[in-house]
């Protein structure tokens, strides 16, 4: 049997210690502050039409942490992409983020002028009750903020046509197949190719162009 050193000992205890110093340091340090990050995550969410773009839109906004793909505003469980038109669900996207960055109405204004919000029949080449727009609210408040929104929109007078989004009660959020997640991300030539075919940003520029009803 081979002895240990008592210097040596006394070098690993030393050793450690200090370690658990560290460890319990850096909690101190850090513990707070991802707790308080914690307690500042929400979640919204929004049908645009296709949720791959909806999804790549949200990514870019400072303060957004995760867009998740999915269904949901159905009246079945368990929604795919082969049966959710069927059970009444819309393709959405739950957007997770920092509200301490970016509040639920920037979220609101931003989604509402990255969609086409006078279109009652779907999106773009995305045509079906599927594709429709809305705004999924949880509380009163969240309703509040989108219906006064809406309004100042439309006495703005910018748009060629009413509002026809819809405000609706958030119900169960169904995440998406896994290849429909970060689409853009995956297959960035196929879906660049998709949104320009689809007219999507050249619709959004013409309906937010400011110059109203002709």
């Amino acid at each position: 049997m081979k002895l240990t050193h008592p210097l040596s000992i006394s070098l690993m205890a030393g050793g450690l210690a200090a370690a658990a110093t560290f460890v319990l340091s850096a909690f101190a340090q850090n513990g707070p502050s991802s707790v308080a990050a914690n307690e500042n995550l929400e979640t919204a969410i929004f049908a645009g039409g296709c949720f791959w773009c909806v999804e790549s839109d949200f990514d870019k906004l400072d303060g957004v942490l995760e867009t998740v793909s999915g269904y949901t505003g159905g009246a079945t469980t368990n929604p795919t992409y082969k049966t959710h038109t069927k059970q009444g669900h819309l393709e959405a996207v739950k957007v997770v983020y920092d509200s301490s960055k970016v509040e639920y109405g920037e979220l609101v204004d931003y989604f509402i002028r990255h969609i086409d919000p006078t279109d009652d029949g779907g999106q773009f080449c995305d045509r079906g009750n599927s594709y429709r727009t809305a705004v999924f609210v949880n509380n009163a408040e969240e309703r509040a903020e989108v219906e006064a929104q809406f309004a100042t929109i439309e006495n703005a007078g910018i748009l060629p046509a009413p509002i026809v989004t819809r405000v609706l009660e958030e119900t169960a959020f169904y995440d998406a197949e896994g290849y429909h997640q970060n689409y853009y991300q995956k297959n960035p030539a196929r879906y660049k190719l998709y949104r320009v075919g689809c007219g999507r940003d050249k619709r959004v520029a013409e309906v937010w162009s400011g110059a109203g009803a002709s």
